[in-house]
């Protein structure tokens, strides 16, 4: 159960723009997430806007009191701390609504699926154009964080959307990215 949260908010200099600082933020706290295994810290973007499109400039992780103080000592603020500003861990407000905050995965690049396909399949470019044609292609509109991954060294967009406000708090796991799309977060 999220009972309490934490704003990390962006603070971007002449070096680094705020889009930048959250993407190493948040993806240390993906890694640190992924090495502790856990499984009970939720993340939102209070900020989160779909016009213009924005993923915001704070960061709020949600959580047990005890989990979230346990968080705060870990050591996964390096090459963000100078950027960024942490709160203390404070209790939710009373009667908020809740949402979840899940991942979203597009199919955006019709050429990267063909090359895909035809090494797994052995098919020709031509084969390959037959069958996935430039029309599965979809412009993502949602707000995205923009990452590296550790396994691969590639850059990638985790697209984020929200699902609708509830009354009532969902409980469930989260996965190491602080998302489900079915436990909820408080949202405030």
């Amino acid at each position: 159960m999220t009972t309490h949260y934490l704003d990390i908010t962006v603070v971007p200099d002449l070096e680094a723009s705020g889009p930048q600082i959250i993407g190493v933020l948040y993806g240390n706290l993906h890694e640190m997430l992924v090495q502790k295994r856990v499984s009970n810290i939720g993340v939102s973007f209070p900020r989160y806007n779909l016009r213009p499109r924005a993923i915001g400039d704070v960061l709020r992780v949600h959580g047990r009191r005890e989990d979230l103080v346990q968080l705060v000592v870990q050591d996964w603020l390096k090459g963000v701390r100078d950027h960024v500003r942490m709160t203390d861990v404070r209790p939710v407000p009373f009667g908020v609504k809740h949402r979840t905050v899940s991942r979203k995965q597009f199919k955006t690049n019709a050429e990267r699926l063909r090359r895909r396909r035809m090494r797994r399949k052995g098919e020709t470019v031509d084969q390959a154009k037959q069958a996935i044609p430039s029309t599965v292609e979809r412009v993502p509109n949602l707000p995205y964080v923009h990452l590296k991954s550790r396994s691969t060294g590639q850059n990638f967009r985790l697209y984020i959307r929200l699902g609708p406000l509830q009354d009532t708090p969902r409980e469930g796991t989260f996965n190491s990215y602080g998302l489900d799309g079915a436990a909820t977060i408080p949202w405030f």
